[in-house]
């Protein structure tokens, strides 16, 4: 990691964005000793919910053992097939066998999806958390991660189609649980050569875990280079977003009581 340009974000979010949460990030391979390992779940448990810790200061790394959640172990790429009565399980459900959580219509619904759906080649590998301010020169972070309420998600969708004609690329909002949203579909989009950000976090199993009126912005390390670069010359050095600061600040004041 280019620790000048950690520096560099971390001072123009702070003169930016004052009052907003610096992001988190992660890099997927070996496992890193100077980290702690997240422990094994005991139970059910989503893993949305142990980012907090991260988002905290708290750097973990998360590997097969430290998930207990089927889906978090398909998106993070741990496992290559879903369980057998999944399709109903994201659909209608099945009388006696599971509940459904009618997030799609029907079976063959959920059966197409996952016939679309690319993989993550992560076993044998783990997932390093860390929030960006912590990052050191021997990080290789892949996703730069967001949580962030309206004004400063405008901020972030703004700049991430500052140099786009398309107005569908710079950002795209794919279906999917709440860690498909900051994991799975952001590192995809690490592998192309024009990744696009991902808007997340709609997953209603994954909103308990994360704070009231905050959504997601998942950026591609490449993306999120480039996004620094235009940050000065942006619309983030105008009058108008001067008056979107000042609700940044008053929204960061309320929620800190």
């Amino acid at each position: 990691m280019d620790t000048a340009l950690r520096d560099r974000f971390t001072g123009l979010w702070n003169g930016f964005f004052a009052g907003s949460e610096l992001p988190i990030t992660f890099g997927i391979g070996a496992p890193d000793e100077t980290v702690q390992r997240a422990a094994a779940p005991k139970g059910w448990r989503c893993l949305v919910c142990d980012l907090a810790r991260i988002r905290n200061g708290h750097s973990l790394s998360f590997d097969n053992e430290s998930l207990s959640c089927r889906g978090a172990k398909f998106f993070l790429g741990y496992a290559d097939e879903r369980g057998a009565d999944f399709r109903y399980f994201l659909s209608y459900g099945k009388p006696g066998i599971v509940e459904g959580e009618r997030y799609k219509r029907t079976p063959e619904i959920v059966d197409e999806a996952d016939r679309l759906r690319e993989h993550i080649p992560a076993r044998g590998k783990c997932y390093t958390f860390k929030r960006w301010d912590l990052l050191t020169e021997d990080d290789a972070p892949e996703v730069v991660i967001f949580f962030a309420r309206p004004e400063v998600l405008s901020g972030l969708f703004t700049l991430a189609n500052f140099d786009q004609t398309d107005p569908n690329g710079g950002v795209i909002c794919p279906f999917g649980a709440g860690c498909a949203s900051i994991i799975h579909y952001p590192w995809l989009e690490q592998q192309k050569e024009h990744p696009k950000a991902i808007l997340g976090m709609f997953d209603p199993s994954a909103r308990p875990c994360v704070p009231v009126d905050m959504l997601t912005m998942a950026i591609p390390m490449k993306k999120f280079e480039t996004m620094i670069g235009y940050m000065e010359e942006s619309f983030l050095v105008t009058g108008t977003w001067e008056k979107v600061q000042k609700k940044i600040r008053r929204s960061a004041a309320i929620h800190a009581r």
